[in-house]
Order: C-alpha cells, then structure tokens, then sequence
C-alpha cells in the first residue's frame, strides 16, 4: 500500500471515530484533517498528531508528539483554529522532569501550548540516574530541551494554523522557573514574557544544601532530629517539636506586620534566635523528650536557619526561612509517617550528587538512601557513592563547576532580554518556601538590578518585578494568600502595556476563600488599612482593606 493511500485510511479511520464520540459533534473533517497532515512534516519528526478531548472543555484540541534527537521526547496541544488566541505558551517542568506534562486548563483558554521530558523518561530512569556518566543527557536537562521545544512548537503552530503566534510566553515554578531564567539568559528571543516561579536558577547550591540538611538530621544516630520517638521503638511517632518551635516564632514575629495571622510577613525582619528564644525549652543534659529540646536538636535547629558554610566560611546558600518550620517536616524531618524517608531525600537529594553535582559521576546510589549507617562499596566496575559522604566544601573546590556551567541560571545579565527586546519578566516566591530558599530569590533579582540596570529599580520595573508572597510555601500551598493566576499579569503587561504593581491573591480552607490580600511588587508590602480595631479579625483580611506601601 502507497504512503498516499495508507495516509487517506489513517484520515477516514480517525474521522469515524469522531462521527461515534460525543466530542465529534465539535469537529468537521477539514479540522480533523488538518491535525493528522502534521504528521507529514519533513522537517520535523513527528510520532503522532490527533484529536483529543480535553477534561478543561467541552472542544477538543490536536494532540502531536514528536522526538527531537537524540532522546528529547516533545508534545504539543492546540487549540482548534476557532478557539486559539493567537499566544504560544511554554509550559515548565518540576523536579527533576522525565515525563510530559500538560496544560489543559491553557488550551482552554486557547493557547497553543508545549512540553518536553527535557531528554529522559522517569520512568525507567528516575531521580538523577539518566545523567549516569551521560554528559548529553545533562544538557539537554540543563538548557537544549526547551529552546528547542519551543523552536518545535512555534514551527507547528506556523504549520498548523498558517501563521506565527502573536505573542509567545512562558509560565513554570521551581525547575519551570530554573528554564524560565536559563531562557532570558541563553535564548532572549524565544519569549515576549516569562513567569518564572521560585526559581531553582542555582541549581547546584541548592541541592548541595539539601544533602547538607539531610546530614545534619541523620547524624550521629538521628540525635539531631526533630521528630522524637516517645515509645522507643524507634519510629519517631512525634511531631510535637516542630509545633513548639514554630509558636515561638510566630510569638517573637508573627505581629511585625502588625497582624496576628500566623504568617510572618517579612521573615528577614525577624530576629529570632534560638540559643536565646529557645533557653528555657531545653532538655535536662542527656534527657530527650517531646517537651523539650535536646542540644543537638538546638544545633540542627540553628544550622537549618544558618544554611551551609564551608570550612573557609563561604556561604554556599542561604538558610530556612522563619515562619517555614512546619515545612521543614516533609522535605527533611524522617518520622513514622513518612517511613522515615523525607521527599528531599527520597526525590531530589537522594541520588543528587551521585549523577548531577561532579564531572566525573563518582558513583551509583546506594541500596537504600534511607540508610545512613550504609558504607558505599567504593570499588568495582560500579562503585557506589552514599550522599552522606558529600563534602560541603566541594562546592567551591571546582568540582562542580562542569555541572554549574550547564545546569545554574545564575547569570544576572538580562539586558538581552529585557533591554534589546523589550522582553517582560515576572518571578514570584513564597517566604515560607522550605525546598528553593525565597531569600536567594531576592539576592538574585537585586544583583539581576544591578548587572542590567546599573543598580535602578525605577527603570527596572519597566520590564521586570520580583512578587515574594507571605505565607506560601512551593508555588502554592502555605497559611498565606498562596492562589493567582500566574498568567494573566504577564500577558496584561507584554499586550497592554498594564504592568502589575500588586497580584490579588487568595487562600481557601475547604473550598472557600478565608483570606485574600494584593501580593506587592518588590520592594513593596502589602500594610492593613481595614478597622482598626478588628485588624487581627479574619472577617476584615480582604483585599481591599490591604495596600502596597
């Protein structure tokens, strides 16, 4: 059978399949058509292009997978011609990627939008592995996969819909925000705006923080930990530590703003110390409780808001923000509920340094990560390297600068971006974000001022503003106003020329909104001008008794 006669079956195959779904009712042949002739791009490789529903809408879209070389697997979701808006969206990653994620509820809004598992499958390499002595697959991680998406998506939708995408942006958080930096710093043309979401830009401090965390937990037994083990069977059932710690800094803070809210506007202002606030909950020496705290928990308590330093006394990140303690508890805290395997160290840490810190990889995982008392078999064809063994003071030893090179988006010059092309950045973080620290957020956005507008935050604000959101936790979550639409603002700015000096955000408890508050414009926040009297009253924490000051 020709290629020709094979192509015209596909099409009346697909198209009795609409005539027999209720989706097909939204569909004539001509657009059904239209998505399965991607397939026979010449220039483009192109696996599969069909129409799917999409549980955001009652229309369907065109689906299209594709495969860049040599292992960038890529998709794409379209709107149908009558429903596009004329924007292209890049949508971002989390973790450590290897999957295809969608964005149904922006192809409804009618984006044309695409994805990539920025070169490796999850699957059946997960964590960090599918760097193993593999220097194509870091790169395509640390920077090709999107550029190159995007090139892909753009030349579909000129395919698909006759003419280039008006506007093009991209919106992702934690490793989404990491691409959305590395994009204004290596590929400034390929966005008009980028929403960038606590970002992990450094990449490699980051990580290397987390294991330094882990190692201050695990330590000597888990003498450290803040979880305690009340029965002695050593399942570490309590978590009453963390509650205690977390109202004493909430009592010594939480007012600053001048709301009793549980939620520490500004952690920075805070001047809590725990030696000091902490003296009169300390352990009889030798005893441990859930009462009190013993003075090795003291130490990692301390260690965890001073962040890693090295032995020369270079801070290598920065420490947890105040108000962030009960988060603390499933990144790093290893307790009966979490099978003793925190995410940080059973996601993004665990295997870190194994595959994704050094040039030369030093070793496979160990076993079990879990296991601290584990002594890596340094010898073989496979040697192993356990992450306890990670020395803090390889991070500016030049160890891991291959790494750095390719994975950090730590450059602060985007004059290329937001100068040269006029280009829109937004980048948000919540304070109480215990996984990518909000203060290194800020560092990088004052030193992004200083490279490319010589220190000027007025001529700054034309093109990009920095939004640190109190009381939110990883790109959501959080006693604070945690829940916006990270679109929106972008768009206004880049199309209207509105740029945001605040974002109304809102927090829900079971569905219904209990608090909302304008998320301000660094270096603006937001100050109660509601009742006097009922300032602490949660009926009165609505937007409009807030202003940016």
């Amino acid at each position: 059978m020709s290629i020709d006669r094979l192509n015209k079956l596909l099409i009346t195959i697909v198209l009795g399949f609409f005539a027999n779904n209720t989706f097909g009712q939204n569909i004539n042949d001509e657009e059904a058509r239209d998505c399965q002739n991607l397939r026979q791009l010449a220039n483009l490789n192109i696996t599969s292009a069909e129409i799917r529903e999409n549980n955001q809408s009652t229309d369907p879209y065109c689906y299209v997978r594709g495969i860049i070389s040599p292992a960038i697997h890529f998709h794409a979701q379209l709107p149908l011609e009558k429903n596009w808006n004329g924007r292209f969206v890049q949508w971002g990653d989390g973790g450590k990627d290897g999957d295809l994620d969608f964005a149904n509820h922006r192809v409804a809004e009618g984006y044309a939008v695409t994805n990539s598992n920025t070169g490796h499958d999850n699957g059946v390499e997960p964590g960090a592995s599918f760097a193993f002595n593999n220097r194509q697959a870091e790169i395509d991680f640390g920077y090709r996969a999107v550029h190159l998406t995007v090139l892909a998506g753009k030349l579909l939708v000129n395919e698909y819909y006759k003419r280039a995408p008006k506007y093009s942006y991209f919106e992702g958080c934690s490793q989404g925000g990491r691409q959305g930096l590395m994009e204004a710093q290596r590929y400034p043309n390929d966005f008009d705006g980028i929403v960038a979401g606590a970002p992990a830009f450094a990449y490699q401090a980051l990580n290397a923080s987390g294991v330094w965390n882990l190692q201050r937990i695990y330590r000597n037994n888990l003498e450290g930990n803040l979880a305690e083990d009340t029965d002695g069977n050593g399942s570490y059932d309590s978590l009453k530590l963390i509650d205690i710690l977390h109202d004493r800094v909430l009592k010594k803070c939480d007012a600053i703003d001048g709301i009793t809210d549980r939620v520490i506007d500004n952690p920075m202002a805070c001047n809590f110390d725990p030696a000091i606030d902490l003296n009169d909950l300390m352990c009889p020496s030798s005893e441990s409780s859930d009462e009190c705290f013993s003075e090795s928990q003291l130490q990692t308590i301390t260690e965890f808001y001073e962040g890693p330093v090295d032995d020369s006394g270079r801070q290598v990140y920065p420490g947890k923000a105040f108000g962030s303690e009960p988060r603390w508890v499933n990144y790093y805290i290893p307790h009966e509920a979490n099978n003793m395997g925190p995410s940080k160290l059973i996601g993004v840490a665990g295997d870190h340094m194994n595959y994704l810190f050094y040039e030369d990889d030093p070793g496979i995982t160990i076993p079990n990560v879990r296991d601290y008392e584990y002594e890596a078999r340094t010898e073989g064809v496979f040697p192993e390297f356990h992450w306890k063994d990670y020395d803090i003071n390889d991070f500016y030893s030049g160890a891991g600068d291959l790494m750095k090179s390719i994975t950090d988006a730590t450059d602060t010059d985007l004059g290329q971006f937001l100068k040269d092309r006029g280009g829109k950045l937004i980048v948000y973080h919540g304070w109480v974000d215990t996984l990518i620290v909000a203060e290194d957020t800020l560092d990088y956005f004052n030193e992004m001022i200083d490279t490319t507008f010589n220190g000027d935050l007025v001529e700054a604000s034309n093109n990009a503003r920095l939004f640190m959101a109190p009381g939110m936790g990883h790109c959501r979550g959080g006693p604070g106003p945690n829940d916006w639409d990270k679109l929106t603002p972008i768009v206004e700015w880049v199309e209207n020329g509105i740029a945001p000096d605040f974002i109304p955000a809102e927090h829900s408890t079971n569905g219904l909104v209990d608090n909302q508050r304008p998320v301000c414009a660094y270096p603006q926040e937001a100050r109660y001008i509601g009742p006097m009297a009922g300032a602490n009253d949660s009926v009165n924490w609505i937007a409009e008794n807030f202003q940016c000051r």
